[in-house]
């Protein structure tokens, strides 16, 4: 694994092109960002994920009982399923958020004088005909910014606990 500590003393000698560069390289599908220690840190633990394997199975759940709706989202490389502590990350892997209402429920925001509507699924949430994982990634594809889904929808207010609290359809 020599090659893994070469490659990461290489990463503080990078210019912040060569980093953008690298960062598309292994996060192909997130934007970049311009600050440079986030962008070492963030190759970094790609390659040493890929070399060394990613989060333990306990470790993953316990940041599944910990995160926010859609923060793990860009888990670590896909991993051998035969090799001891590998898991997969999936949705049906994952326990349903008990804050979420039944599967059919529609949810509705209005936002910047438009209403937004949303189908809870089976598997998801169903928006304008697209199927997504969480309802941050719907409230991502409606307004083109971060929000926490279940706050955004109104099915969550700021300071709940992620078991107490209470749901509703807005």
């Amino acid at each position: 694994m020599q090659g893994v500590e070469a490659e990461l003393r290489r990463l503080g000698g990078m210019s912040m092109g060569q980093l953008r560069e690298r960062y598309k390289e292994r996060f192909p599908d997130e934007f970049g960002t311009t600050h440079r220690r986030y962008l070492i840190r963030r190759i970094a633990w790609r390659l040493q994920a890929a070399a060394y394997g990613g989060l333990s199975a306990e470790a993953l759940r316990r940041a599944l009982e910990i995160a926010d709706e859609g923060e793990l989202r860009g888990g670590s490389p896909a991993r051998d399923p035969g090799k001891s502590g590998a898991i997969e990350m999936t949705n049906a892997s994952r326990e349903r958020d008990p804050r979420l209402p039944p599967v059919g429920t529609e949810l509705t925001r209005s936002y910047r004088n438009r209403t937004i509507s949303v189908t809870v699924s089976a598997g998801g949430f169903t928006y304008q005909g697209g199927a997504y994982g969480s309802l941050s990634a719907v409230a991502y594809a409606a307004t083109g910014t971060r929000w926490n889904g279940l706050l955004f929808f109104g099915i969550a207010k700021r300071g709940d606990s992620r078991r107490g609290a209470k749901t509703h359809a807005a």
